[in-house]
């Protein structure tokens, strides 16, 4: 029998699902795409996650802080009061859920599970990789490559988003969801500022809506809170009857 080793060793001859070079291609890029959400997708039905509240901020803030702690106590509070202890048919609603890395995103998943509740952590790959938090619910630990699919996840369950104090990427989190919402992409969701004298301070939307550039409506799309009680009652405030978990446990996703 002839010797058949070279086309076996052929990069051709693997099996295109085991072979890591087609896979990490140019040519594959959608496929991977398609494969970031679809991870993510299945873990997420089969926790019967079927809303979330998303929690964004600073990694820079550390135990002790009080943005730190504000955080990991409002986390506590929802996950105690928003439906994320529930389990069964009925589904789990209003699931923290972050960014997965340390400061902020860590202290939300933190008060999460000191409530006995699950949360979702969905990590990037970063040049200086970002290490997930100890308190994110391991199951519903996310790697991504892609921003925008990260995004995706992060803003197609949430029934709303309280955002602490941030850079670049606190920012893009806040102006994504405030987008989505303003272009009627996405229902409209609360949007909590945490820490209204650092966001104050930083922000004068209105030299937008003075030029124009926005509707004086749209300054009502996000509202401040300065305590974690505050912050919830804003959101369920503003949800009404909508933020009470439905009796089937049906959402829209």
């Amino acid at each position: 029998m002839a010797d058949n080793t070279a086309q076996k060793r052929s990069p051709s001859y693997r099996l295109a699902a085991l072979d890591s070079d087609f896979i990490l291609g140019d040519s594959t890029r959608g496929a991977r795409f398609m494969l970031e959400y679809q991870k993510a997708e299945d873990a997420l039905r089969a926790r019967g996650v079927l809303s979330t509240l998303v929690v964004f901020g600073s990694a820079r803030v550390r135990e002790g802080d009080p943005r730190y702690e504000a955080a990991r106590a409002f986390a506590h509070l929802a996950s105690l009061r928003g439906g994320a202890l529930r389990d069964g048919e009925a589904g789990r609603y209003h699931v923290i859920a972050t960014g997965g890395g340390p400061g902020i995103m860590e202290a939300a998943n933190r008060g999460a599970a000191e409530a006995g509740a699950i949360s979702i952590g969905f990590n990037i790959t970063l040049p200086h990789e970002q290490e997930p938090n100890a308190f994110s619910t391991p199951d519903l630990t996310f790697l991504f490559h892609y921003f925008a699919m990260r995004k995706m996840h992060l803003a197609m369950r949430a029934a709303a988003l309280v955002v602490f104090p941030g850079g670049f990427g606190t920012l893009d989190e806040l102006f994504e969801i405030m987008t989505l919402v303003q272009t009627g992409k996405m229902p409209p969701v609360p949007v909590v500022l945490f820490d209204s004298a650092y966001w104050k301070g930083l922000l004068n939307l209105d030299t937008m809506r003075e030029a124009g550039f926005i509707r004086a409506e749209d300054l009502t799309l996000f509202s401040y809170a300065d305590t974690p009680e505050e912050a919830y009652h804003c959101i369920v405030e503003t949800s009404g009857d909508s933020w009470n978990p439905p009796a089937n446990g049906s959402v829209q996703t």
